[in-house]
């Protein structure tokens, strides 16, 4: 098991942990969250024995094998799938022993060699070039690119090369940082899966919501400096996360008036011979009262889109176009042809398809960043693109502050409302005139999205937004989605996004665009069928129908319907329960409140009233039982349809 033991940590003069306490056990699925520049690497870094706290301690088996992703990739004459091979660090190795004996001929220990053709048999050595192929193909490479040098791929497949590296390596624990960053959706449903069956622990940092309820099933909330443990997925955290916020308010308002009765007397009768007494005893209770912590949730970010100027219909048609390029010497690549398309007013079309399919050639063809290589693309008048994509943030100014992207499209707007913009934004302060090169992805993604909104489009064209975005700026960006009034292209890994913002899908797949009719469910059903096809088929490609989803959604319907009704009839009579119980808190507060307020009046301390106050003070005693005995129920119920849920 993993034991961090009163853990604290200073990084400059800024405490990330305070004797923060944690346990996890063999082969659990850890969701690591907190807000950015929490301490989510930094912990990881110290798991790798890369960092040491600066008291406490973190224990786990010294046998351990950890394995994790790298950060940077040499840029290596290897080819891709000996590169991959090589996080089996273990094996290489043997090998590299083995062909040192072989190499000395007849003086060779015979012994030895012997005993390392046995350790490399333990070791899965003669199928390792398979799993390696498998890892490789599930990450999005082609057969043609595993024998490709790894000096020959960008920056996002290099990573992808780390992550296979980490994956290929034999470990107790895995430790995985935004692993689905530079994955597409086909990548990360194969990952998802893949992670489902790793048999060690795994603790992996990730802002995808859909992809940590898929594989987690423990989260830890990196929150005030500890770190506290929460069973389930990171839906299931959430809903325990805003019980425990709203008892937590219940708890913080309650103290608050008990601390306001206490004072009240100790102000009014202080000063009283008949009453000092009295009032003492209510100074030294006031002091004993344990100070509960002011309720404070995360600072939520939002923002909106403006609503469009204009809304021409259609908003554009593309009539009988090939996409694709043009190399250096005219020839020319077509990946998505024949491409027959309407985009209509209010239209919301989630666009899928897998890696290299041409989804982010048919924005750019949109966007006006390719022509097409063939038909034409009509456009219609007023049409007001808003174009977000991973290219975009390369395309600000380093040199230049949030302030001036802002001004060079607004010139004519007074400085004041250009800040109050930014500021919504959080772009506060000083920060609207500071450089951007040392932003974060995340703060150069909210300028370019506040650019975007600035020019109020009528179009979105969102290819991979979400890229470098926490959890709270994601959900701000779907919450954005949901209310804006135009129409809406999105490509994107993020499930949750898609299934809270498009109303339909297209998929482009077999250099065609077409509908696909289904969801993201049906999507990943298609996909893992069309994987099953190629592997049984080599010679054949992602060439399964994709208007024909892998199950029948009408009997999936029905399924998913009995699986409803079970749950309901499972949570209907707690869901009774929970509300009487919510009801009988509120009477109970409010006979509290009575009680607080008679017991509030000065002369009913007055020793001619002794009888009325006596009555008083029991009833108190009872309403304050009855209340505890409500709130510990209200919790158990919360707890069971917590658990109906997972």
């Amino acid at each position: 098991m993993i034991r961090l033991q009163q853990l604290s940590l200073m990084r400059g003069t800024k405490p990330l942990f305070e004797l923060a306490d944690l346990t996890l056990n063999p082969g659990e699925k850890v969701g690591l969250i907190g807000a950015n520049g929490t301490g989510k690497s930094t912990l990881f870094a110290m798991l790798r024995d890369e960092l040491h706290p600066d008291a406490g301690s973190i224990d786990y088996p010294k046998q351990w094998r950890v394995a994790y992703v790298a950060q940077e990739t040499p840029a290596l004459d290897r080819t891709a799938v000996d590169y991959a091979i090589d996080g089996d660090a273990h094996l290489r190795t043997l090998e590299r022993e083995l062909q040192a004996l072989e190499m000395q001929g007849a003086q060779a220990d015979g012994h030895r060699i012997g005993e390392l053709h046995a350790r490399l048999a333990d070791a899965d050595a003669y199928t390792v070039k398979s799993r390696a192929e498998q890892l490789l193909t599930g990450l999005g490479f082609s057969e043609q690119q595993m024998t490709q040098p790894v000096a020959s791929f960008s920056g996002g497949w290099r990573m992808r090369l780390n992550l296979a590296q980490a994956l290929m390596c034999p470990s107790e624990l895995l430790l995985l940082d935004e692993p689905t960053n530079h994955l597409d959706l086909d990548a990360i449903l194969w990952l998802e899966d893949w992670l489902k069956r790793y048999p060690g622990t795994l603790i992996v940092i990730s802002h995808d919501r859909d992809f940590l309820d898929g594989v987690t099933n423990v989260i830890v909330h990196i929150d005030e400096r500890r770190l506290k443990r929460y069973s389930g997925n990171y839906s299931a955290f959430e809903r325990q996360r805003a019980a425990q916020l709203v008892l937590a308010q219940a708890l913080l308002e309650r103290q608050q008036r008990k601390r306001e009765h206490l004072q009240s007397f100790i102000d009014r009768f202080k000063a009283k011979a008949t009453k000092a007494k009295q009032a003492q005893s209510r100074v030294k209770a006031l002091a004993r009262m344990e100070e509960l912590a002011p309720l404070r949730a995360a600072a939520e970010f939002s923002f909106e889109f403006r609503e469009p100027e204009r809304a021409p219909n259609p908003l554009l048609v593309l009539d009988k176009v090939d996409a694709g390029y043009r190399n250096d010497s005219g020839e020319e690549k077509i990946i998505v042809q024949g491409i027959e398309f309407a985009l209509q007013t209010g239209q919301r079309i989630g666009l899928l398809g897998v890696n290299g399919a041409g989804k982010s050639t048919l924005i750019k063809i949109i966007a006006g960043d390719l022509a097409p290589l063939h038909g034409v693309a009509r456009l219609g008048k007023g049409l007001a693109i808003g174009y977000f994509a991973q290219h975009q943030l390369e395309m600000l100014r380093p040199d230049d502050s949030p302030m001036m992207h802002l001004m060079r499209i607004a010139p004519d707007v007074r400085e004041q409302e250009l800040r109050d913009f930014l500021g919504r934004f959080n772009f506060p302060g000083e920060m609207v005139k500071s450089p951007i090169a040392p932003f974060s992805g995340g703060e150069k993604a909210r300028l370019a999205l506040a650019l975007i909104v600035w020019q109020r489009p009528n179009l979105l064209l969102l290819d991979e937004p979400t890229n470098h975005l926490d959890l709270e700026t994601r959900e701000a960006l779907t919450e954005a989605l949901a209310q804006f009034d135009g129409t809406v292209l999105l490509v994107s890994h993020d499930r949750h996004l898609l299934r809270a913002t498009a109303d339909e899908f297209m998929i482009v797949a077999d250099g065609k665009l077409k509908p696909f009719d289904g969801d993201l469910d049906d999507y990943r059903d298609w996909l893992f069928k069309s994987r099953a096809a190629a592997a049984s088929n080599p010679a054949s490609t992602l060439t399964t129908s994709a208007e024909s989803p892998a199950i029948d959604r009408r009997e999936q319907r029905r399924i998913d319907a009995e699986e409803r009704q079970r749950l309901s009839s499972l949570r209907k009579p707690l869901e009774k329960r929970l509300q009487q119980v919510e009801a009988a808190m509120a009477k109970s507060e409010q006979e509290r409140a009575k009680l607080d307020a008679a017991l509030a009046q000065p002369d009913i301390y007055d020793a001619s009233r002794k009888d009325e106050l006596r009555p008083l003070l029991a009833q108190q005693t009872e309403v304050k039982k009855a209340l505890d005995a409500l709130e510990g129920e209200w919790l158990d119920l919360q707890d069971s349809l917590e658990q109906i849920d997972k």
